[in-house]
């Protein structure tokens, strides 16, 4: 599917809002999840904790083996390791940008709490 940037379905309008006032916030163990929604999309900023893994503090809120979401991921801070489910392991740093299917399991590296903004599966994260 293309967009057509000349001829939007739907006027698009001016907005700023600051993760400093998120329209939703979803805690979890040794994490939460901020939501905003610009331009009638969901916007997500995750903090983990060290000591985080989507494996044991999200997977009992999901009810899923792995992290069913997809991601698109601009990662801020902290070292955030991941597994696919085809065996591919990476580890994202400050800097990185991440594209993950669904199908994963991710926890924090180090010391350093994990920073993402992520413009895909923001919108059902920790939510059961």
């Amino acid at each position: 599917m293309s967009i057509d940037h000349q001829h939007p379905a739907t006027e698009q309008k001016t907005e700023q809002k600051s993760f400093d006032s998120p329209d939703e916030t979803r805690s979890f163990e040794r994490g939460v999840a901020e939501i905003l929604t610009v331009g009638g999309t969901p916007i997500g900023r995750l903090v983990l904790q060290p000591g985080w893994r989507w494996s044991e503090h999200v997977k009992p809120i999901a009810g899923t083996d792995l992290c069913e979401a997809p991601h698109f991921q601009y990662h801020v801070s902290g070292e955030l390791g991941i597994l696919m489910a085809d065996g591919t392991e990476l580890v994202a740093r400050p800097g990185d940008v991440t594209s993950l299917p669904e199908g994963h399991d991710a926890w924090v590296i180090g010391d350093e709490p994990v920073v993402v903004v992520d413009w895909w599966g923001a919108s059902n994260y920790a939510k059961p």
